[in-house]
């Protein structure tokens, strides 16, 4: 995997859906000696998963839009809790790249790869016990299921 492509990937902020509002996080952050201080989203299983410009090929507005509507179908198909959220490269001001994406609620490490992989996606976020990771669903960069595991940043 190409080493800068992956520290934007750490970097990326992601605005996460939780009930007292949004939840600003990267996965940049320093080892959490206590995960409890985390907030309780941080702390439970999930995936952030996408289907916008896959392998980092940009397509038009149109045509993303339609592919992200089919991975949301699938997902709720399968009966799993999905909530919009969104990643970008800078604190919002600031940023010219911002991506929709979903928050799938309970999905299984394997599952979580196989979206990826379907919608031709460079890697996903996934999150179990405040331990986010970012794995590898395209087999041209490194092996699928390679992860890189990171910390949550809560961003203010």
């Amino acid at each position: 995997m190409d080493q800068q492509l992956l520290r934007s990937y750490f970097s990326t902020i992601y605005e996460l859906p939780t009930a007292d509002g949004a939840l600003r996080a990267s996965l940049d952050g320093e080892t959490v000696k206590d995960p409890t201080a985390l907030p309780e989203l941080l702390r439970t299983q999930f995936a952030v998963l996408t289907a916008y410009n896959p392998r980092s090929m940009l397509l038009p507005r149109r045509v993303n839009e339609s592919r992200h509507q089919v991975m949301r179908d699938m997902l709720i198909l399968g009966c799993y809790r999905v909530e919009p959220c969104v990643g970008f490269e800078a604190e919002k001001k600031e940023s010219v790249w911002r991506e929709p994406a979903w928050v799938v609620h309970g999905m299984d490490r394997e599952e979580v790869i196989a979206f990826g992989r379907v919608f031709r996606q460079n890697v996903v976020i996934y999150s179990i016990d405040a331990r986010p990771s970012i794995v590898i669903t395209d087999p041209t960069a490194d092996d699928v299921g390679r992860s890189f595991d990171g910390h949550w940043r809560p961003r203010a």
